[in-house]
C-alpha cells in the first residue's frame, strides 16, 4: 500500500465575473469554497476478495458510516461495502468487508456482459447504480434500483434521447452515457449526468473545440421518470495524444449536490501515451440556479438557453508531484465522507485502474477537506 500525507493548500479566488445574459451565457456566482488536498491511498493491485479483484471502482458513495464502491467489470457486476479511515492527516486504512453481485428481480446473478456499471449512491436501504449499456451492440442504458443485497427492486424510465438509435446522427455515444449520479438534496430524485453529448446535441470535445453540451437529468424516484434538464458545457481536451497514439477525450465522470442548484462536478480529460497517466482532472463548482430546463429541447444545436454556471475549483496537476509516482489515475467517482472534528466536510475521491489492462493502473483514493 501507497500511502502520501501532505498539506497542500489549493483554493478558489473569490470572483464575480459580470457577463451578459445572452445566449447561453450567465453571470458567474461568487464561490468561497476551497479543497485543501490532505492524503492519497493506494489499494494494492493484485487485491483480491471474494474471489473478486480488487479493482474497476467507478463510483463510490458513503451513508451511515458505511462506504459503497461499485466495480464496472460487465462480466460480474458488482459492488462492495468498505471500511475507510481517515482523520485531518490522513488516511489510517481501507478495508473491503464484502462483495455484492447483482442481482434480476429472481435474485439470479446478471448474464455477463449486458451491463457496464459506473455511478452508485446509496438511499435510504436501497442501491441506485447506473449502466453505459453498450450503445455500438445496442444494449440501452438505465438507471436502476437494487436493494442492499444487489437484488433488482425497479428501474427508472429513459427519455427517448437516450436510447441506442439506428440514426447514426441521434442518441448517445458510445461509453458516453451515464457516467455521473448524486441524489437530489431534497430527497426527490436523482440527478443523472452524461459524460459525452449526445449526438444532436454537440461535437465530442478536442484540443481546439469545446462547443459539447452535456445533458444532467433530474430523475423522480416516485415516478420513475426523467423530468427536468440541464446543461454543462465541457472544457476542451487538456493535451494532445502523443508516442503515436491519436485517442482525446473529456467527459462528465461524476457529481454531487452539496446545495440547492450547487454541485460539485469532476470532470476528465484523458489523452493516450503519457507515463503520468494521462488524465487531467478537475473539480468544478457549478450553479445551476439559473440554467434553462432543456427537457422539452430535442436538439441544443442551434438552440436558445442558459447553461450552468462554472466554476473551477480543484485541479489535480496541482498535486500531481505529491501522489504516487506523479500519476493522476483515471478518476471516476467522488462523495463526501463524515466531518473532520473540526466541523468541515471530507471529500474522497476514487480512480477506475481499469484492472490495468493497458498497462499498471492506480486503486487509488485521493481525500480532501472542504472549507468555506
Amino acid at each position: 500500500m501507497t500511502k502520501v500525507k501532505k498539506t497542500l493548500f489549493v483554493c478558489t479566488i473569490i470572483m464575480s465575473v459580470l457577463s451578459c445574459a445572452t445566449k447561453n451565457n450567465v453571470k458567474a456566482t461568487e464561490s468561497t469554497t476551497k479543497l485543501r488536498f490532505v492524503d492519497e491511498y493506494v489499494l494494492p493491485d493484485d487485491l483480491t476478495f471474494g474471489e473478486t479483484s480488487i479493482g474497476g471502482l467507478s463510483g463510490i458513495d458513503y451513508a451511515n458510516g458505511n462506504w459503497y464502491a461499485i466495480s464496472d467489470d460487465s462480466n460480474s457486476p458488482r459492488f462492495y461495502k468498505a471500511s475507510v479511515s481517515y482523520n485531518i492527516e490522513g488516511f489510517k486504512s481501507i478495508e473491503i468487508n464484502s462483495v455484492i453481485k447483482f442481482k434480476d428481480a429472481d435474485g439470479n446473478l446478471l448474464p455477463n456482459g449486458i451491463v457496464d456499471p459506473e455511478a452508485i449512491r446509496y438511499d435510504n436501504e436501497t442501491i441506485v447504480w447506473t449502466s453505459e449499456g453498450n450503445i455500438n451492440d445496442g444494449l440501452k442504458p438505465f438507471v436502476r434500483i437494487a436493494d442492499t443485497n444487489g437484488r433488482f427492486v425497479n428501474e427508472m424510465t429513459l427519455t427517448n434521447r437516450y436510447l441506442p438509435n439506428t440514426d447514426p446522427s441521434l442518441g448517445p455515444r458510445h461509453n458516453g452515457v451515464f457516467e455521473g449520479l448524486a441524489l437530489s438534496l431534497d430527497k426527490q430524485g436523482y440527478w443523472v449526468a452524461m459524460e459525452l453529448p449526445l449526438k444532436e446535441d454537440g461535437v465530442e470535445t478536442t484540443l481546439n473545440v469545446a462547443n459539447s453540451p452535456v445533458r444532467i437529468a433530474f430523475v423522480n424516484k416516485e415516478t420513475g421518470r426523467f423530468e427536468k434538464e440541464i446543461v454543462y458545457e465541457l472544457d476542451k481536451v487538456a493535451r494532445p495524444a502523443i508516442n503515436g497514439t491519436t485517442f482525446e477525450l473529456n467527459g462528465i465522470v461524476d457529481l454531487i449536490e452539496y446545495d440547492t442548484n450547487r454541485f460539485f462536478v469532476l470532470e476528465r480529460s484523458y489523452s493516450m501515451g503519457y507515463d503520468d497517466g494521462g488524465n487531467t482532472v478537475k473539480i468544478y463548482d457549478i450553479d445551476a440556479s439559473k440554467a434553462t430546463d432543456v427537457s422539452s429541447i430535442k436538439s441544443l444545436k442551434g438552440a436558445s438557453y442558459t447553461k450552468v454556471t462554472k466554476k473551477l475549483l480543484f485541479n489535480f496537476e496541482n498535486i500531481r508531484k505529491e501522489l504516487t509516482n506523479g500519476i493522476v489515475d483515471n478518476m471516476e467517482g467522488l462523495t463526501f465522507g463524515p466531518d473532520f472534528n473540526n466541523g468541515n466536510r471530507s471529500l474522497v475521491v476514487v480512480a477506475d485502474n481499469n484492472f490495468s489492462q493497458y498497462g499498471p493502473q492506480l486503486n487509488q483514493f485521493i481525500l480532501f477537506e472542504v472549507e468555506k
